[in-house]
This record gives C-alpha cells, sequence and structure tokens, in this order.
C-alpha cells in the first residue's frame, strides 16, 4: 500500500521571487512528488511550499528543498516579521490518508540524520518526533531564534540531535512530525500591535484562552496582525477561533479588517465553519458543487 504524506517546510524567504522559484523547483524536481502550494510574505520575510507524494519522495524533496535554501539564503542578512532560526526554518511531515504519525516520525528523524551528516546543519527534532520532552514545542526549539543560537548552541542544552554544534549562515533546521495545522493570520483595522499582542495571550492555548491554539501579535505593512497556529481544528473549529479575535478586539474598540491562510486549509475545516456560519449542521461534502465540477452521460 502507498503511504501518502504532506510536507510543509517554512522558508526565511518572502521577498526574493528567484530564490522562492529555485526553492519550488526543488521540490518539483524529484518524481512521484506533486507541489501544491506556494505563499510568500515580504514583511514576515517567509514562504511556505506544500507538497505531497509516496513517503520515500517526499523525504527526498525535502532534503532538496533544505539543501537549496542552504545555498541561497544568508541569515546573517535577514530580518523579519516572524521568529526563525534557519534557511530551511521548520520542516514538518503530515500523515495522509492511512498514512500514521508514527510513519511520519521515522521520515523525520531519517532527514535530520542526512541533513545533519552531509549537508553539516545542525537539526532539532520537534512535536512528535522530538527526542527530549522540552523540545515538543516549536517555540521552545525556536526561543531566541538564530542570533540566540549562535551564542548558546555550546551549551548542553542546546546540542542538536544531530549535526555540528556549529551555526553558519543557513542556521539550524527544525524538522518533526504532528497532525494537520492551520496557518490563519487576523488582521485589525489598527496600527496598535499592542492590542495584537493582548488579544493574541488571551486566545493562545498557554495563556489559558483556547485549546490547540497558539498566537503572537505583529505588525505586518503597518497593521496590526493576530498570527496564529490551528494545531488541531477539530478541537477547536477556525470559526471559534475567528469569533473569539473579533470579540476581544471589540473589547479593545477596534474592528478585523480581514484574514488570511497561509498554505491550504482541510476541507473539513472549511466544510465545519461554513456549516457553523450557515446554521446547516447536516451539511455535508456531497452538497457543494465545484466551479471546476463536470457531468459525465
Amino acid at each position: 500500500m502507498t503511504s501518502l504524506v504532506e510536507c510543509v517546510p517554512n522558508f526565511s524567504e518572502g521577498r526574493d521571487q528567484q530564490v522562492i522559484a529555485q526553492l519550488a523547483e526543488a521540490v518539483r524536481g524529484v518524481p512521484r512528488v506533486r507541489l501544491l502550494h506556494v505563499t510568500s510574505d515580504y514583511d514576515h520575510h517567509r514562504s511556505v511550499l506544500t507538497f505531497v507524494g509516496e513517503s520515500e519522495a517526499v523525504l527526498e524533496a525535502a532534503f532538496r528543498a533544505i539543501q537549496a535554501a542552504a545555498q541561497l539564503i544568508d541569515l546573517k542578512r535577514h530580518h523579519g516579521q516572524h521568529p526563525r532560526m534557519g534557511a530551511a526554518d521548520v520542516v514538518p511531515f503530515v500523515p495522509l490518508g492511512s498514512t500514521s504519525l508514527d510513519a511520519c516520525v521515522e521520515l523525520a528523524r531519517r532527514l535530520g540524520a542526512r541533513v545533519g551528516a552531509e549537508l553539516g546543519l545542525p537539526v532539532y527534532l520537534y512535536e512528535a518526533a522530538a527526542q527530549r520532552p522540552e523540545r515538543r514545542l516549536l517555540a521552545e526549539v525556536r526561543r531566541g531564534g538564530y542570533e540566540r543560537l549562535r551564542e548558546t548552541i555550546h551549551l548542553p542544552e542546546r546540542a542538536p540531535d544531530y549535526g555540528p554544534a556549529v551555526v553558519g549562515p543557513a542556521g539550524a533546521v527544525i524538522i518533526g512530525a504532528r497532525l494537520p495545522l492551520i496557518a490563519y493570520n487576523v488582521f485589525l483595522k489598527t496600527d496598535d500591535v499592542s492590542i495584537a499582542r493582548r488579544i493574541a495571550r488571551d486566545i493562545r492555548e498557554s495563556g489559558g484562552g483556547l485549546r490547540a491554539v497558539r498566537a503572537l501579535g505583529l505588525l505586518v505593512s503597518g497593521q496590526a496582525q493576530v498570527s496564529m497556529n490551528l494545531t488541531d481544528y477539530q478541537v477547536t473549529p477556525l470559526h471559534e477561533v475567528m469569533q473569539a479575535v473579533s470579540t476581544l478586539a471589540s473589547q479593545h474598540g477596534v474592528e478585523i479588517d480581514r484574514s488570511e491562510l497561509i498554505g491550504l486549509l482541510p476541507q473539513q475545516a472549511a466544510l465545519d465553519a461554513l456549516a457553523a456560519y450557515l446554521k446547516l449542521p447536516a451539511l455535508r461534502p456531497e452538497q457543494l458543487l465545484y466551479d471546476n465540477y463536470l457531468l459525465e452521460g
């Protein structure tokens, strides 16, 4: 049986279209891999690629993309709104279909060992692939970013899982395995980033807010943004997150301007949000008519 896997690597480049194109081409060059989506953000200075395929092919595509990023991106000259620790900053494997999370853990560890040995980059494992409990959370692994890592990588508690304890222009790579995640940002009609930060503090799980929600308050293109990761949309659905942000924004006297997705949205998450908004609890996928729907016969 074919083992299907999704990979959603985040790269510390969101401005140079030639570099972004080369990262995408590194993925496209691997047979049996399909590049589904590329999202780039100038202010975050970050690009997210989404590709799927057979597990071994996806593993190879991830390696080639990391290799390209290490050659093309210099973190000593990189400045953006989003936290980062490496040129290929975060590389998660996500199970699809009948593929297990354990299978993705194995892929993550194999990739980490190869990146450390062949590319000479320090590698940290996170989420389900973590080998240390304190490294499960991405925010803990990446705390302080590239600059802090350069100062502390020699310490025992910062020793990489694979590769040398040396930080070069490409930084380190954080590799892991996780369930589907929704990267979702909400823009407020204000440039007061302190409001976005307070909302983020109130809604994120670590602050006693919504379960399976991680959030930051950022200033993006002169506009306050609540930047979020929904790590389990079945625990806290997308529409509940939007409602919570909207309520808190109103309490601070501001309105929501718009929202954006980074990467792809699981079909069920979109269906759940639509059903909740329209008060259609029995809405099913087969009731949706797509623009490209073709009738045969």
